[in-house]
């Protein structure tokens, strides 16, 4: 059987004492908490390099990155004495109105040279969310000093995920997220996903591109363009399902959006800074010029919470102009541009640029693809989908089909328990299994991980047929 653990000294944590504190004061993001307490928690202690180890020792492949983030890995000096050197020299001091400090202000520079070239400007924030919640706010306010007060409304698209703050919720289009929740909706209007794998059968990649362009245009013209104020994306869907859009699909919209004076926003919360090969992909990779890119999660790889949001030189014009009412810019946060946060960021880039891991990405991230891809030939992967180390199986009850399992089986948690015994793990979200695993996996620790992952996978399939939930012959077939 593969292995991905290495031996390690015994921890002296305490494992059943955590989870007993955990399960009674801590309450988790995502939580499904009637399972939760059955099936307890497993606490991650410590990191090094790709791998993590829990309470008790055990090592893992650390296949999601933390959360999309941890993209130079774990453990780094380099980083961590950044953040310490900044602590002992200023914790803290606020950016408000004529106050700055050094590493906002070289962060701030160093991500207007990273960026396209009409992005010259930076609101910092502390997550990915907010960042987010800037990028609506100042583009209403930009509006509002145009005179068009109107524009207020905010396309974007189902299965696409912006953040977990009131409006942000109403920007993320996972209908599983709201259930019993309220937020904005009236504000945000949604399109269709990009999910090439599920487009109708008889079409073509080509035409179903079209059609989702024009969906945008009737959408504009539905609504009023003289309402519509931004389009919100993510250059490659997240925990939507890692959903890459058809060839020519980002150009395209952002041409519709712009003949309607539709502002675009580009959500790089999660390919940023390295996971699909660039610092910034939308430029390099999709051929956009957005009005605004939003970052988070692999800015500091995971060391310190830090979102920023960078805004056109056009849009800063405006909302730095008199305007003879407010003059005032009256949004940020007490932790913008915090001095340590900033510091991690700053040593974060260094790292990513000295060791040349964008180019790592680019070298290694095509091997990922094609090692993940031979899992196709086991009955219930339907497809195996994503760019570089942004990657995604989905998991299917008939390939020919392409019907899902029930809900109550949990097939993607299934995979997921299985190949956390086995020392590897992975992010279960519904029938998927996604995978964002630390930049610097080399080719042969993506060998592990995918070995992994198929033994983890046949084990699950044996179990469901135990459980008669299907059974094999000549495929996958279900049984009701």
């Amino acid at each position: 059987m593969a292995q991905a653990t290495r031996s390690r000294p015994s921890s002296s944590y305490d494992t059943r004492d955590l989870f007993r504190k955990d399960r009674n004061f801590h309450i988790h993001p995502w939580n499904d908490y009637p399972s939760a307490a059955e099936r307890g928690c497993l606490v991650i202690a410590e990191g090094d390099g790709a791998y993590v180890s829990d309470s008790s020792g055990k090592q893992y492949i650390d296949g999601i990155g933390g959360l999309w983030c941890v993209n130079v890995g774990y453990g780094r000096e380099e980083i961590a004495q950044a953040m310490a050197d900044q602590a002992r020299r200023l914790s803290f001091y606020n950016t408000f109105v004529d106050t700055t400090h050094p590493p906002a202000a070289e962060l701030s520079a160093k991500l207007a040279r990273i960026a396209p070239a009409h992005l010259n400007h930076v609101a910092f924030s502390g997550s990915g969310s907010a960042a987010n919640e800037t990028a609506i706010r100042l583009i209403h306010n930009y509006f509002n000093r145009l005179g068009q007060p109107s524009k207020k409304l905010v396309l974007s698209r189902w299965q696409s995920y912006h953040g977990s703050t009131y409006l942000t919720a109403a920007l993320s289009g996972k209908p599983e997220d709201r259930v019993l929740f309220d937020s904005a909706y009236g504000l945000v209007h949604h399109l269709s996903a990009p999910d090439v794998y599920r487009r109708p059968n008889d079409q073509t990649v080509e035409a179903f591109c079209d059609d989702l362009v024009d969906e945008l245009e009737r959408k504009i013209l539905e609504l009023g363009p003289e309402n519509v104020a931004a389009f919100i994306a993510e250059p490659v869907l997240g925990s939507g399902g890692v959903l890459v859009p058809p060839k020519g699909y980002h150009v395209r919209m952002q041409e519709v959006c712009r003949r309607y004076d539709v502002l675009t926003i580009s959500d790089e919360v999660v390919t940023g800074f390295g996971r699909l090969g660039h610092m910034l992909c939308s430029e390099e990779m999709f051929g956009l010029e957005p009005d605004v890119i939003v970052c988070a999660k692999g800015i500091t790889s995971g060391y310190a919470p830090l979102g920023a949001t960078l805004f056109s030189d056009g849009i800063l014009e405006v909302l730095r102009a008199p305007n003879g009412e407010n003059e005032f810019l009256s949004h940020g946060f007490t932790w913008s541009g915090h001095p340590i946060c900033c510091a991690a960021a700053l040593a974060n880039i260094e790292i990513l640029e000295r060791e040349r891991i964008l180019e790592h990405v680019r070298a290694v991230g095509p091997y990922f693809e094609e090692q993940l891809a031979t899992l196709l030939d086991l009955p219930i992967v339907g497809d195996v989908r994503g760019s570089h180390f942004m990657l995604c199986v989905e998991n299917v009850a008939d390939k020919a089909t392409k019907d899902l399992f029930s809900e109550d089986v949990e097939v993607g948690n299934r995979i997921a328990d299985e190949c956390q015994e086995r020392g590897l793990i992975v992010r279960p979200m519904g029938h998927l299994n996604v995978l964002s695993p630390p930049l610097i996996l080399t080719r042969a620790q993506i060998d592990s991980l995918v070995s992994i992952l198929r033994e983890s996978i046949v084990a699950t399939m044996d179990g469901l047929t135990r459980d008669g939930h299907f059974r094999n012959k000549a495929g996958i077939a279900r049984i009701d």
